[in-house]
């Protein structure tokens, strides 16, 4: 299946000399290459920063200054290396001007100490790797640190934990711009998951086990193979061959939830790319997805979202199949 976009957002990615290459690279490999699937302009990256700079062991030459910022639609804050350095003020004030102008910002691991520092996080939620929570929380009291999510998003201001949690934040961001399946197109290509449940407190004490090492890896595909049934934990916990409680210790272990909260994340997840990719009607997928009734679906989809199934659908198909008169808004940069 194709999918046809419209429009071409600008995706700025702000650098200086300290920057963490990882996550530089994770969001160069989001933002910088469409998946096959999709028709038409994707993002336009550009990589702003002062002459040449140094990424950890790499050195870069940018395609524009950091005064290019506030041309962008999106800004993508790097990981800071050092956490006990203040970031350079050249870089605090061009991420502070181009949320001035409107731009969404959104940092990746520690560079939530930039957004910080710029006054973005003043009473909002923000978390980073849960590592340097504490010091991000003593540096900066204003801000409201909550060291057990993967990302938090204010809106135009997000920020993400660690490492991989900026791979989250970014597919976050492309299903907010282009919709579930598209976001889910991404994240096939770069073989790995559109959306992962629970929290960073998981990894503070005990890793993710490997795909195919913990207790659950068959269950997982079993379950969503069956969204159409109305799967209950006793039917998951027989599936798995444990107990009920052995498999709510299992699910809290591996996802940072609950096995029924699972079961409702891709429920809807699910209801979203049927949403965008079928004419099917809400009581068809509310049957599809294991919700039972149209009303059960449109309850737990805007509680979950934040609008009703027919909003979402809205959204997302006039964005893949646009209208004559559509145009979008968008920043370039020269």
């Amino acid at each position: 299946m194709t999918h046809t976009i419209p429009d071409m957002d600008t995706v700025a990615l702000a650098l200086t000399d300290g920057m963490l290459h990882f996550e530089l690279a994770m969001a160069y490999e989001v933002f910088g290459a469409a998946p096959v699937s999709v028709v038409g302009p994707w993002y336009d990256v550009a990589v702003c920063g002062p002459d040449t700079v140094q990424v950890g062991r790499f050195r870069l030459e940018p395609d524009h200054g950091l005064d290019q910022l506030p041309r962008a639609d999106t800004v993508i804050v790097p990981g800071w290396a050092d956490v006990d350095e203040d970031p350079p003020a050249e870089l605090v004030d061009a991420v502070r001007a181009a949320h001035e102008a409107g731009a969404r910002v959104a940092s990746l691991c520690t560079g939530a100490f930039v957004l910080a520092a710029a006054g973005l996080l003043d009473g909002r939620r923000a978390t980073t790797h849960w590592a340097h929570t504490q010091a991000l929380a003593a540096r900066y009291p204003q801000v409201v640190v909550d060291p057990n999510v993967l990302y938090v998003d204010n809106g135009s201001v997000l920020t993400s934990a660690g490492k991989a949690a900026a791979m989250d934040l970014c597919l976050h961001l492309v299903r907010l711009d282009r919709g579930s399946s598209i976001a889910n197109a991404v994240a096939r290509r770069l073989v790995v998951p559109p959306h992962r449940d629970g929290g960073q407190a998981q990894f503070v004490t005990t890793p993710m086990p490997a795909p195919a090492s913990h207790p659950l890896a068959e269950l997982f595909p079993w379950a969503i193979e069956r969204l159409d049934q109305p799967l209950t934990v006793t039917d998951l916990a027989r599936q798995a061959r444990m107990s009920s409680r052995h498999l709510s210790r299992h699910f809290r272990l591996v996802t940072g939830t609950t096995p029924l909260q699972w079961l409702l994340t891709q429920r809807i997840r699910h209801a979203q790319e049927l949403l965008e990719t079928t004419d099917d009607s809400v009581d068809t997928i509310a049957a599809a997805t294991g919700m039972g009734t149209a009303t059960t679906l449109r309850r737990h989809f805007n509680r979950t979202v934040g609008v009703p199934p027919d909003t979402y659908r809205r959204t997302f198909r006039s964005r893949t199949h646009p209208g004559p008169t559509d145009s979008g808004q968008h920043h370039q940069l020269p």
